[in-house]
């Protein structure tokens, strides 16, 4: 193996590698030698295939996993001897025709392109002061709680015959609907409950039926939306004969001892403790974020050092291209935001360096404290994940514990979790006390989730924007039963 550096800048390295012929030969020897016991060919006894003839009928099959092989092994090699740790997957390419090395003609030369982690000095963490603004839950907060709670276990009461239909009252009904003077699929639907003003069914549906009573027979006629999901129907005009068969008026829950039966308690004081409880959860999880935040801001501030330019740019192109396909989705443009391509560009640059950095130096603080994160901690995050699809537990969790990569991205806030908590129980963290208000508000507007608290680079005031970092997967959750009343308006969520 003869290796030579042919690039040495910055953090940016090059090797040109070559490994001789006769070396692969010497491999694939070795591994037939290690398998023929078990070749079972038709003229030969079981396990008395000669290597020579395995060699002749299999060697070049054989040779492309010998060399990827050689070529992971010798690469691997290569950095270690010289103390390089990569940043990223190396890149690597090879030289020459491959089916002259296959076949044993020619020696395998290949390059090895790497950026390398950089070297800085963690220091003494005890010298990083951060603020953890913190609030309490008053009197004010758990009765908000409860009353939220009691509008949650809203019931309909049915009203009298006589009595027409207001917006918030839930009518149930009869439909047959038509295009073009023909019932088509899924246009039909019988004791439907329906809350006016709720927007579930298409724009205008709803209003028609104000201010009718329970008999009534009423014409309803809609125009489809150009971007309805049902390509047929799309922009068309339709009529649905509508039957009113109930009125009902909602009826909100009071909070009082009969609520606190609802949910299994034994009276209001019990009700009272678990809200509170649930709203002091709240808090402590705001209450940590905003440390995260403080935690991270002050890392940015006191380290500055070289970026893998590679780590950068592509963290860079992750999420300039979430932020163009947001704005195509919302038909704006960066204008619209307040700012030039070029001035949004530059933001997003430095928050994709502030990322990088942070990320290396999570890293390097995990590496050398030992910071580790279990299977068994990762497969009770994919569990808990889980749980919120029902019906799709299983589904969700065998996709993610068959895949690498989703398993990563469960791995990766974990391990970042450890580390905050690792360096805040070093740091000087002073509780500061807040209001509610303050304590849940958003200083700029950016997702905080696993993003490294994102804030824009330099000190300039830009428009509100959607965040750029949002993690998304295959694994989002897709629709369990698609509704079949063709009456029901799609709706597409967006990422905040």
């Amino acid at each position: 193996m003869q290796v030579n550096e042919t690039r040495n800048e910055g953090l940016s390295r090059e090797f040109e590698i070559t490994i001789p012929a006769t070396d692969l030969d010497e491999r694939l020897t070795q591994h037939i030698e290690g398998m023929k016991g078990q070749v079972n060919l038709k003229g030969f006894r079981p396990g008395k295939v000669p290597a020579s003839h395995i060699k002749k009928t299999y060697g070049k099959s054989m040779m492309g996993d010998i060399i990827q092989e050689a070529v992971n092994e010798v690469s691997g090699l290569a950095l270690q001897e010289r103390e390089l740790r990569p940043a990223q997957q190396p890149t690597i390419d090879v030289v020459g025709e491959v089916e002259e090395v296959v076949e044993g003609k020619a020696d395998l030369v290949f390059k090895v392109a790497v950026e390398v982690m950089p070297e800085f000095d963690i220091g003494d963490m005890s010298e990083i002061k951060i603020e953890k603004p913190v609030a309490e839950a008053s009197d004010m907060d758990v009765q908000d709680a409860l009353e939220k709670l009691a509008e949650q276990q809203k019931t309909y009461k049915a009203r009298g015959k006589t009595a027409k239909a207001k917006v918030d009252d839930q009518v149930t009904i009869d439909f047959v609907g038509r295009v073009d003077g023909e019932e088509f699929d899924g246009g039909k639907g019988k004791d439907i409950p329906l809350v006016l003003g709720s927007g579930s069914f298409i724009p205008g549906f709803e209003d028609q039926l104000v201010d009718h009573k329970t008999g009534d027979d009423v014409v309803v006629k809609v125009t489809f939306p150009d971007d309805y999901n049902a390509e047929n129907l799309a922009g068309k005009d339709a009529e649905f004969d509508v039957t009113i068969k109930e009125v009902a008026a909602p009826e909100t829950a009071k909070v009082d001892e009969d609520l606190a039966k609802n949910f299994g308690l034994g009276d209001l004081d019990a009700l009272k403790e678990m809200m509170k409880g649930r709203i002091e959860q709240d808090f402590g999880a705001a209450s940590r974020d905003k440390m995260k935040r403080n935690l991270l801001d002050a890392l940015d501030e006191r380290y500055d050092f070289e970026l893998p330019p590679g780590m950068v740019e592509q963290e860079f192109n992750s999420i300039w291209a979430q932020v163009k396909q947001d704005l195509e989705q919302s038909e704006k443009t960066f204008e619209d935001e307040g700012q030039t391509e070029e001035e949004a560009e530059k933001e997003y640059r430095g928050i994709a360096e502030r990322r990088v950095r942070l990320g290396l130096l999570m890293a390097e603080m995990g590496r050398l404290n030992n910071i580790e994160v279990t299977d068994e901690e990762v497969t009770r995050a994919v569990a808990q994940q889980a749980a919120q699809y029902p019906g799709q537990e299983k589904q969700f969790y065998d996709l993610y514990m068959q895949n690498p990569q989703l398993l990563a991205q469960i791995r990766a806030p974990l391990f970042e979790e450890k580390v905050v908590d690792f360096i805040c129980e070093l740091a000087e963290v002073t509780d500061v006390t807040v209001s509610r208000e303050d304590l849940f508000a958003d200083p700029d507007d950016h997702d905080h989730d696993h993003d490294h608290g994102d804030k824009p680079a330099a000190k300039k005031k830009t428009a509100k924007k959607k965040t750029a970092a949002k993690k998304k997967t295959a694994t989002k959750k897709k629709t369990a039963a698609k509704k079949k009343t063709a009456t029901k308006k799609k709706t597409v969520k967006k990422d905040d």
